[in-house]
């Protein structure tokens, strides 16, 4: 079966869902992309987008021209089945596979015999098995009929669409066969390379990935708390001793954000929590970060009466519009709550937010008593310390030269 005579259902149309939808859209595949909210499913009827990445908007608008791409509240018949939903926590950071198992009891009853069903978004392990219990519950007969596999999204936002294409990609089924089957799909799309796994090694691979990035930020968020105290750069230490060359140091900043670092290494912790402790000691220091940040802001502010502070950045890395898990949101927020002073919002990457009023860039750096950089969006790298002279600077990016 060629790709034109394929068809695909993925369900979540979020930041991986729709651009994957409509790349598979635009290489031929007939896709239907499923979603829980009408206005996200109307946006990409009319073929627009709902969230910001670089050429996407383009990808969407050429997939449902063309006839390949169509989202809907319901999902279909298809030959594959790809879910791509949120896996976040509970509290206490016990994983929340409701989204997943959710997804899978309502794809089960269009599942057919000879179907593929991946799971891409990120898991704990044994998630994938999840999957094929549910949908053993349904009658699917899982040892034969019906193929299952994950395959984590391994992109960084702001690349999606070339990553998608370029990077390796890891695939484990519930038995070869499946991994089989999973594998030849991803190779007709995929430049990278495709290695095979089982399920349980590929969730695995995603969670270590993130985790391992987890400690080495920790490290030098340490290293972060150890140059204040010594009244010391830590940029520049950081790029002295980045010198050497064996030594490659990430970068500090006000606490680890997105759906991916701050969330995967507790589904290790979760499952292994006498093994992990490594693990656990990265995600209490880069937990901490934002408090420190915000004690950090407090003590400029005891200079004033009452100061206009300026956040710069809402999302959690850099020229993006995602703002989950964002340590740069939980500071904001709570500077707000504890009324340190008035606080003023500059967010460029997104039109609105529900609780803060959005100011522009200049408007923030002009009206500012303290400003506070919680994000290196590229607008911002144009900030001078000359230029800010009379205004107190909290940088928790680097970037104020």
């Amino acid at each position: 079966m060629d790709c034109s005579t394929k068809s695909i259902c993925v369900i979540g149309l979020g930041y991986i869902g729709l651009p994957t939808a409509s790349l598979l859209g635009t290489k031929g595949y007939q896709v239907t992309g499923v979603d829980v909210s009408k206005d996200i499913v109307d946006t990409i009827n009319q073929g627009k987008i709902h969230i910001v990445e670089p050429d996407l908007d383009l990808l969407v608008k050429s997939a449902v021209n063309a006839g390949n791409l169509k989202a809907s509240l319901e999902p279909c018949k298809a030959d594959i089945f790809i879910i791509a939903v949120p896996t976040p926590f509970k509290e206490n950071h016990v994983p929340d596979l409701s989204y997943v198992e959710h997804a899978t009891r309502t794809i089960a009853p269009y599942v057919q015999k000879g179907n593929l069903v991946i799971l891409e978004s990120t898991s704990p392990v044994g998630t994938t098995d999840l999957v094929t219990d549910i949908l053993q519950e349904y009658g699917h007969n899982t040892a034969q009929d019906i193929f299952v596999a994950h395959c984590p999204e391994r992109v960084l936002p702001g690349r999606i669409l070339i990553e998608l294409v370029q990077n390796d990609r890891i695939v484990g089924g519930i038995n070869n066969a499946s991994t089989k089957v999973a594998s030849r799909f991803y190779k007709e799309f995929v430049s990278g390379q495709v290695f095979e796994t089982t399920a349980k090694t590929a969730e695995l691979s995603k969670l270590t990935e993130n985790s391992f990035r987890d400690v080495n930020i920790a490290f030098a968020n340490e290293l972060s708390l150890i140059c204040d105290r010594e009244n010391i750069d830590v940029w520049e230490l950081i790029s002295l001793a980045n010198r050497h060359p064996r030594v490659n140091i990430l970068q500090p900043g006000p606490g680890v954000g997105g759906h991916c670092i701050a969330v995967d290494p507790w589904f290790i912790i979760h499952r292994n929590v006498e093994q992990s402790k490594l693990i656990r000691a990265a995600r209490e220091v880069n937990d901490a970060k934002p408090q420190w940040v915000i004690s950090k802001v407090k003590e400029k502010a005891e200079r004033f009466k009452h100061p206009v502070i300026a956040c710069l950045g809402l999302a959690f890395k850099a020229n993006v519009d995602d703002l989950r898990e964002s340590p740069a949101l939980a500071i904001t927020k709570q500077l707000a709550e504890e009324n340190i002073g008035e606080i003023i919002v500059c967010e460029p990457n997104i039109k609105a937010h529900k609780e803060f009023n959005l100011y522009s860039f200049d408007e923030a750096i002009e009206r500012a008593d303290i400003l506070l950089v919680l994000v290196d969006h590229e607008p911002f790298k144009s900030l001078s310390a000359a230029k800010l002279s009379e205004k107190i600077v909290i940088d928790t990016r680097g970037i104020v030269k």
